[in-house]
């Protein structure tokens, strides 16, 4: 069993956790499964896999000035982050083992459930597939306590499975919406904001009408249709604005991270410069492993999972609607800091902008929202994530107090779904002592059973010709594109 353990964890910890290398090792299977010239293979492999390490690079770029933003923006509102008694470095360290476990168990879990329900989306978001098995352990541990390693592992394994399972299918005809083909789905724990901008947000206009990305503005300002640029003078213009209510030495102290030498101003003039340069490597990264990871997997889904698609990153929606990336990003961060102040001004909690968490799931949210509804539904779509940020810190700060709090302030709006179920889940079953860990997966099963029955008995109700934008079983209705154009 130790051997087994071992192996398992040797999987999570190298080939789960470093994305590159597992966009790469499915791109060789996808490619060797159709016969592909061994040079093609090859070739394709290490393109998808520089693709990904160049969308990293753009994340590591503009990622910093978030950080940065975040911390100059807690100096200007005086705020703290709230005190915990535990640590996520703590319950990392002691749970470590058991969460690679889970990752490696659910992922075979997912295989096959994807294999024998023809669920279809194959979840490939790497680095999520670590935080997911974190917050789902940290649930059940929080409930149950320090219970038998292999009945946590098992319990999570199930239920992080069925999460990898239902998510991208949930999305997938919203999916189609945005990138207008079913080339692949969304894989992204921000599914639950960006279901609700679609869904919501179709009585506030029409995409027709309001596209972000056809927005008419005056000839002078004309220059922000180009993304780069208007990135550049939207994020800088905040950073600014922030800078100007921050604690000086805060601020030089940020500044001197770049460079010891420059001016705080010219830093923050920069800064905004480098999130722009950061979304368009980024970007770029996206368009490069998309052209590979596509059509490889085409393999995949011909030879050992009929009719499937990969689920994919938040980023690779975004060159569909570039400037809705922003707009979901702003207002999703308006929104958050609005939050900010009432929660301070009424006594009930220190909320910590988390800039990152703002920036992914808002945009995408943003980008969801445009396919039904324009900028409109992209303003839409931050503001959900924004309310789901703060209200979700705020309610599961404490939930989590004797595992891993922290995680309530590096919380995707799933994160919060997740540990919201799997604690008032086991809350009714925690009577029942260690045992009633078991009872959770179980009612998490059955829950996707009657999920996935609805979804196949609504399905074949509908009309043929309705199946491929309604039915997250549809079928596609075109071959596999090899991502977004550089359009």
């Amino acid at each position: 069993m130790d051997i087994v353990a071992d192996v398992l964890q040797f999987i999570a910890n190298n080939v789960f956790s470093e994305v590159a290398i597992l966009i790469g090792l499915i791109t060789v299977v996808g490619y060797a499964l159709q016969r592909a010239p061994i040079e093609d293979t090859i070739a394709g492999a290490i393109r998808a896999t520089i693709g990904v390490i160049i969308l990293f690079v753009g994340v590591d770029v503009f990622v910093e000035g978030l950080v940065a933003f975040q911390t100059i923006v807690g100096s200007a509102v005086g705020l703290e982050p709230p005190e915990a008694t535990n640590t996520l470095g703590d319950f990392l360290g002691s749970h470590g083992g058991s969460i690679a476990l889970i990752i490696a168990l659910g992922f075979l879990i997912h295989l096959i459930v994807v294999r024998v329900l023809n669920t279809r989306y194959v979840y490939l978001t790497g680095h999520l597939l670590f935080w997911i098995a974190v917050i789902t352990a940290a649930a059940l541990v929080e409930v149950f306590g320090d219970v038998d390693q292999w009945a946590l592992v098992v319990s999570g394994a199930v239920v992080v499975a069925l999460y990898w399972t239902i998510q991208p299918l949930a999305l997938a005809p919203l999916m189609r919406k945005v990138i207008e083909s079913d080339d692949w789905g969304y894989g992204h724990t921000s599914s639950i904001a960006c279901w609700m901008a679609g869904r919501l947000g179709k009585p506030l206009g029409t995409k027709e009408e309001h596209d972000t990305e056809n927005v008419h503005m005056p000839k002078r300002l004309s220059f922000f249709k180009d993304i780069n640029v208007s990135t550049a003078v939207v994020i800088a213009v905040i950073i600014l604005v922030a800078a100007a209510f921050a604690d000086q030495a805060v601020l030089a102290e940020q500044a001197a991270g770049y460079d010891e030498d420059i001016n705080p101003w010219i830093w923050a003039l920069i800064a905004g410069l480098r999130f722009a340069a950061g979304i368009a490597i980024l970007l770029f990264g996206v368009r490069m492993f998309l052209a590979e990871i596509v059509p490889a997997f085409k393999g995949i889904s011909e030879r050992l999972i009929p009719n499937s698609r990969p689920a994919l990153d938040a980023p690779t929606v975004f060159p569909f609607a570039p400037t809705a990336v922003i707009i979901g990003f702003i207002s999703s961060t308006v929104i958050f800091l609005i939050f900010m102040g009432v929660f301070a001004a009424a006594g009930w909690f220190v909320l910590v902008p988390p800039m990152i968490m703002l920036f992914f799931p808002g945009a995408a949210a943003g980008v969801f929202g445009n396919a039904v509804a324009g900028w409109r539904g992209a303003v839409f779509g931050g503001v959900i994530n924004g309310v789901f940020l703060a209200v979700g810190q705020a309610v599961t700060w404490g939930m989590l107090s004797d595992t891993a709090p922290e995680l309530a302030t590096l919380a995707d709006p799933d994160w919060y779904v997740i540990a919201w179920l799997l604690i008032g889940i086991g809350t009714i079953f925690s009577g029942m002592g260690e045992a009633g860990i078991w009872m959770v997966p179980v009612v998490v099963a059955v829950i996707f059973a009657v999920w996935y029955a609805l979804l196949r008995r609504r399905s074949e109700a509908l009309p043929t010709g309705a199946i491929s934008g309604d039915s997250p079983f549809a079928r596609p209705d075109s071959p596999a594109r090899s991502g977004p154009s550089e359009e």
